[in-house]
């Protein structure tokens, strides 16, 4: 096979019979950019989870479903939320005065009264199209103990302990799920309702046949002021959520969420910020964020905008992730702006041959590469210039040629815990001739040349860094599950299951 080195010697050996030939200058310093390897992460960076809404007059980047399974999860989350919330109930002392037969007046008060036992054994959660959630609560038992104390007949005084049972009770809201003022997921409880059943107090000590006497009375009291306290703190545990939807979680993003911007290296950030009303159906929530790529400090739109596109029917996951096309676009459209997709190889990066000649490439692309998806199949084309110069002995750089180089790759990306990871292998390529400093020569004989670049120098680079891979956006300490990747037409669809842990 001839050599790389051993073309770039030819070639250097015309350069210098044409010494009046213009020569284009390259700057000292080159960045070490590698095309494919910088964005494709950086595109897929975009999920999640946590937390956005699907566009309803403005097109998503990128759209999430959560589906039955997914709300069913999110009702055991929200019972143990609010488990621990209701174990929290203090009701406050209790005093008065009643005239009881045989007795007369009597002083009484009940004090200190703590949970000491509260179950959730049945629960259900049902969406509410074009609203958000209700959640119902039924057969809530919960058991209290406190302190009793009476004064009567003027001077005698007793206490002792008693046993509050509560049982039969119902609680039911509704939740709203909104988007705040920045752009930023929210929810609220828009109607709360709570209902005692039944209520049985037994008294310890003292004289507490006087208690017996006017248990109805008391029963009522005690009733009533549980009741007051139950829906402050559902509304207060729902409530809880919202910081958690404002956290994304992972090396990625502890900037994000203070201006719904997840910055994702020195040239680029991307933006979370909701697009439209999430829509609900009486059998999945379709989610949606802008997921579009922006250069830092600079937000400039691409000449080109996401098309719309639908989740398909499935429902065997918790959630389900649709990326367009459109936000991995964008993201190459952010890089070429910031003129970063420029890659340098020198021969010593493909094994030298000839140690008399030293020789640099310098691989630029035009425009921003082009992403496509089709079902099972995700290819990216650039269009990119390649110079290549001699480098003599004193380092100066000799100018050889120029090609105009069109070249696509398969990509095959997967998800690994809360990454997308993957690998990229060479389609295809064509080059032509754009300038030439040393006379007219075929390119057809660089092929197998550029070929070997491509294999040996810059793809191992490329996916050594895929496989490293770039976090995904998380809520709180959510980890991905079973997650499974298909490539569909003009999007990537990621369905998963998810676990919280703490």
């Amino acid at each position: 096979m001839v050599s790389f080195t051993q073309c770039c010697c030819q070639l250097a050996s015309r350069q210098f019979k044409h010494p009046d030939r213009k020569r284009p200058s390259i700057g000292t310093s080159q960045q070490f950019k590698i095309i494919v390897l910088e964005m494709m992460f950086l595109w897929c960076v975009l999920v999640l989870v946590n937390l956005v809404s699907v566009a309803t007059d403005t097109n998503a980047g990128v759209k999430v479903r959560l589906t039955q399974k997914g709300l069913e999860y999110g009702r055991q989350i929200a019972i143990a939320s609010i488990q621990q919330k209701l174990r929290t109930i203090q009701l406050q002392d209790i005093s008065g005065t009643e005239r009881v037969k045989a007795v007369g007046k009597v002083q009484y008060s009940f004090t200190g009264m703590q949970v000491v036992n509260l179950g959730l054994p049945k629960s259900a959660l049902r969406l509410v199209p074009g609203t958000g959630v209700m959640l119902s609560i039924d057969n809530v038992y919960i058991n209290l103990r406190g302190n009793w104390r009476v004064k009567y007949l003027r001077i005698i005084r007793n206490s002792g302990s008693f046993d509050l049972a509560v049982s039969e009770l119902t609680i039911s809201t509704t939740i709203a799920i909104t988007s705040d003022n920045t752009g930023r997921p929210m929810v609220s409880v828009t109607n709360c309702a709570a209902t005692v059943g039944s209520v049985n107090v037994k008294f310890h000590g003292g004289a507490s046949w006087l208690y017996n006497l006017f248990r109805s009375f008391i029963n009522k009291a005690l009733r009533n002021a549980l009741q007051k306290k139950i829906c402050p703190l559902v509304i207060r545990s729902i409530a809880d959520t919202n910081p958690h939807l404002k956290t994304l979680n992972g090396d990625m993003i502890n900037y994000v969420l203070i201006t719904v911007l997840a910055k994702v290296d020195q040239y680029a950030e991307i933006e979370y910020s909701m697009v439209g009303s999430p829509v609900i159906s009486n059998t999945f929530i379709d989610l949606g964020l802008k997921g579009e790529f922006y250069n830092i400090g600079q937000h400039e739109e691409p000449p080109f905008s996401p098309k719309p596109f639908s989740l398909p029917t499935q429902d065997t996951k918790m959630l389900y992730f649709g990326v367009s096309a459109f936000s991995i676009n964008s993201a190459g459209f952010v890089y070429q702006t910031a003129g970063v997709l420029r890659l340098s190889i020198t021969d010593d990066m493909i094994g030298k041959m000839y140690p008399d000649l030293m020789v640099k490439l310098l691989v630029e692309t035009v425009k921003e590469p082009l992403v496509t998806f089709e079902p099972n199949n995700m290819t990216v084309q650039a269009s990119s210039t390649v110079t290549a110069y001699a480098i003599q002995p004193n380092s100066t750089l000799s100018p050889l040629f120029v090609l105009n180089l069109e070249g696509s790759v398969s990509a095959h990306i997967y998800v690994t815990e809360l990454k997308l990871a993957g690998n990229v292998t060479l389609n295809k390529f064509k080059m032509s001739v754009a300038e030439s400093y040393v006379g007219p020569f075929q390119v057809a004989f660089l092929d197998t040349i550029f070929t070997m670049v491509l294999r040996v120098a810059v793809l191992p680079l490329v996916n050594a860094r895929l496989r490293e891979g770039f976090p995904l956006p998380a809520i709180g300490k959510m980890q991905l599950v079973n997650s499974q990747l298909q490539v569909l037409k003009d999007y990537l669809l990621i369905g998963t299951d998810v676990q919280f842990n703490g």
